[in-house]
C-alpha cells in the first residue's frame, strides 16, 4: 500500500486495526498521596562499582515519600528477593508501623515482583505499587536520591574495594542525607526533622526571623518574605486531567 492510498483510507476512516495482536491500550501511572510520614514508601536498587570492571554491589534503599527520610537500606552482592524481604521487615520494625496502612512503590525489577516478596507485603498489610513497564520516571524520588548519592564529592567513582567498604560509605551517606542535608524539597530542613515533625517549629521560627528582619530593614526587601510554611502533602506521579491520553502502551 503506497502513501497516497493509505492517506485516502485514513481520511475515509477505513483503516481498521487488523491481525491477532491486541489494540494498544492507554495506561496511566499509579498515583499516591502522602500527607504524613510512613504512608507511602518508594524503593529501588542501584549498582555500585566494585574493585574490578564489571563487578558491582547492589544498594537496596527505601525512601519515605513525605519526609524523604531513608527508612531502610542494605548493600549486597546480588539482587535477590530474600534481601528485599529482610529489608522491608527491618524497616517496618524500626518505624514501628506494623499493620498500619502503607504503600510500597517500585519499578518492575525481579526482586520487586518475586512471589515470595509479594506474599510478605500482603502479610504485612502493605499495598504494592509498580511503575509502568519501560517507563523510567514513574519512580522519580528514588531516582533523584540515587542521583544525589552518585554526585556526592566523596563518591568513589573508581569503585569500592570490598563489600564492607561499600556498606561503610553507604552508612555515612545515609547519615548525612537523613540528619545533615538541608533538603530543598522540604524547605531546607533535614529529612529526619520532617519525619519526626520537628520541622514545623523550625520553619515557624525561620518565618519569624525573616519577618523581623524585614520590619527592621524594609529597604532590603522588594517582595514578600520567603514562604516557610511546611508542605502538607506529596504526590507520587500526580495525574493531570486528560493525562491518560498521553501514553499508549501495548498490553
Amino acid at each position: 500500500m503506497n502513501y497516497l492510498s493509505s492517506r485516502v483510507l485514513k481520511e475515509e476512516k477505513m483503516q481498521d486495526h487488523r491481525g491477532r495482536s491486541a489494540k494498544p491500550q492507554r495506561r496511566i501511572p499509579e498515583s499516591h498521596l502522602a500527607m504524613a510520614p510512613n504512608q507511602v514508601w518508594t524503593w529501588d536498587i542501584t549498582w555500585l562499582g566494585g574493585p574490578v570492571k564489571g563487578l558491582f554491589y547492589r544498594l537496596y534503599l527505601i525512601l519515605d515519600l513525605f519526609s524523604r527520610k531513608v527508612v531502610g537500606w542494605e548493600v549486597w552482592e546480588t539482587e535477590e528477593a530474600k534481601y528485599a524481604e529482610a529489608l522491608v521487615q527491618k524497616a517496618v520494625i524500626q518505624e514501628k508501623i506494623k499493620g498500619a496502612p502503607l504503600v510500597l512503590h517500585s519499578d518492575n525489577g525481579s526482586p520487586m515482583k518475586a512471589a515470595t516478596f509479594l506474599v510478605l507485603l500482603e502479610k504485612l498489610g502493605i499495598q504494592s505499587s509498580f511503575s509502568r513497564p519501560r517507563v523510567s520516571n514513574d519512580n522519580p524520588y528514588s531516582e533523584a536520591m540515587f542521583r544525589t548519592l552518585k554526585y556526592r564529592p566523596d563518591f568513589p567513582h573508581q569503585g569500592f574495594g570490598t563489600l564492607e567498604e561499600a556498606r561503610k560509605w553507604s552508612a555515612q551517606f545515609v547519615h548525612w542525607y537523613n540528619e545533615v542535608h538541608l533538603h530543598s524539597g522540604l524547605n531546607y530542613v533535614t529529612p529526619v526533622q520532617c519525619h519526626t515533625g520537628a520541622h514545623v517549629a523550625i520553619l515557624e521560627n525561620r518565618k519569624d526571623v525573616y519577618e523581623t528582619a524585614k520590619e527592621k530593614h524594609p529597604e532590603r526587601w522588594t517582595r514578600e518574605t520567603r514562604n516557610w510554611a511546611p508542605h502538607e502533602q506529596v504526590a507520587l506521579n500526580p495525574m493531570r486531567e486528560g493525562a491518560q491520553k498521553e501514553v499508549l502502551v501495548k498490553p
